[in-house]
């Protein structure tokens, strides 16, 4: 297992995470320590397995954080960061790591960036080391940011060709400009053009401080050994006198519109979506289950509906996706083009109806089961574990999220679902992209 992947659905992976943990309280989810520097230390012993996981998470610096004209920069910089230290180079980075049958990777989301080791406990020490290089003395070599530059616009070169990524991007466009969640994470091919070692550097120097990092240690080390260690190797990370980077909160984007990009294709690919909100908002547990009511799963209206009884979609969804500095509902659908706008009337009809009427008993209690019930199934390794203490704290959530959420959810009424329904799925509320054709 080596270093390279790419972190870029970092935010998805997070998001996922942040369901209950059934049972958990905030004294047993994760000891939660503040540093000197300002680092925050989570860590939850799992002494069953002897596999520690950790994640360091740097708020400030991610995608959303590029200059404007530097688009793609916090991509670049995170993917480097592995690919050399003052200590290493790229290949004995890589050597060392998998010598011991560790995984070291590095990557952003929009709203910061992390690195992540997943190691044997007897290990740890090892692990420890080789992250603090990467992230406290990461050379970004000349050679390897070359290489980097031709990656990424490779994988830009292959989103822009996959209908889903260009539909993606254009609704995101749509939903969120001038706010930097607007912005495509890898940035455009033209943007990393014109990336240097100089840009890398600067970012990195403005946006990656101690004062924002959050690290997260899960499995078979005790808390004591785990502050000990940490300690250790950041402890001596110096806070930077001037204030943290921060953003606004995504705010409307102006009226919803609607967006064609004709493509000589046997399918079509539609996507709807606006900003919705965050798991601060109390109405947030209604909002997730009315969109797994929508279209969360094969039980779902939106399936049984365009899939089931008309037979026009093999896929068809719905997704309320939280981040720090907002969020956005997305409804979805591939179909063949001579249907699609047969689809667009079937998706806005289901909107709609979900407003206008009450859901079902049948329904709801379906869907709370379901989101309350499901989540040890998304927490079965350390690794997962870790994602999801490290979301709770970079979302602002805190650690009794979990009890809360559970809670939350099984407060919903068919009354909440309607009401929140009607606020936000409102088909004219919602932009929509269709990458394809329509009759």
């Amino acid at each position: 297992m080596g270093l390279r992947r790419s972190w870029g659905a970092l935010g998805a992976a997070l998001v996922v995470a942040l369901l209950p943990v059934g049972g958990a309280d905030a004294t047993s989810l994760a000891q939660r320590h503040v540093l000197p520097n300002g680092i925050v230390l989570l860590v939850s012993p799992r002494p069953g397995v002897p596999i520690v996981a950790v994640r360091v998470y740097v708020r400030g610096a991610g995608s959303a954080f590029d200059p404007p004209d530097r688009q793609g920069l916090a991509n670049l910089t995170g993917a480097l960061l592995s690919r050399g230290t003052a200590k290493r180079n790229a290949t004995q980075l890589d050597a060392a790591i998998e010598f011991v049958g560790g995984s070291l990777e590095t990557g952003i989301d929009r709203d910061g960036m992390m690195v992540a080791v997943d190691i044997l406990s007897k290990d740890f020490t090892l692990g420890l080391d080789l992250l603090t290089e990467v992230l406290l003395s990461p050379a970004f070599p000349g050679d390897e940011l070359t290489r980097k530059v031709k990656e990424v616009q490779a994988a830009i070169q292959r989103a822009e060709e996959s209908p889903d990524g260009v539909a993606a991007r254009a609704l995101r466009r749509l939903v969120f400009a001038p706010h930097p969640y607007g912005w495509p994470v890898e940035g455009t091919r033209e943007s990393v053009a014109k990336l240097t070692r100089t840009d890398v550097v600067g970012f990195y120097q403005g946006h990656v401080r101690p004062d924002t990092t959050v690290i997260t240690v899960v499995g078979a080390v005790s808390v004591d050994d785990a502050r000990r260690e940490v300690l250790a190797r950041f402890g001596q990370w110096a806070r930077p006198a001037a204030p943290p980077p921060n953003l606004p909160m995504a705010s409307a984007a102006g009226p919803p519109r609607i967006e064609v990009i004709k493509r000589e294709l046997a399918q079509s690919t539609i996507l709807m979506g606006r900003q919705a909100i965050r798991q601060t908002d109390p109405d947030y547990f209604a909002v997730a289950v009315a969109s797994y009511i929508l279209g969360g799963g094969s039980s779902s209206r939106l399936y049984g509906r365009v899939r089931e009884q008309e037979g026009l979609a093999y896929s068809v969804w719905s997704d309320v996706a939280p981040a720090r500095y907002g969020a956005w509902l997305t409804v979805g659908s591939q179909t063949r083009a001579a249907a699609s706008q047969r689809v667009i009337d079937l998706l806005q009809d289901e909107l709609t109806r979900m407003g206008r009427e009450p859901v079902s008993d049948r329904e709801l209690e379906l869907a709370k089961s379901y989101l309350i019930g499901s989540f040890p199934l998304r927490l079965d390794t350390t690794a997962k574990v870790a994602n999801f203490i490290t979301a709770t704290e970079v979302q602002g959530l805190g650690l009794d999220y979990p009890d809360r959420y559970r809670q939350g959810v099984a407060r919903v009424t068919t009354g909440d679902v309607q009401r929140v329904s009607a606020r936000l799925f409102a088909p004219d509320s919602l932009s929509r992209v269709v990458v394809g054709q329509v009759p």
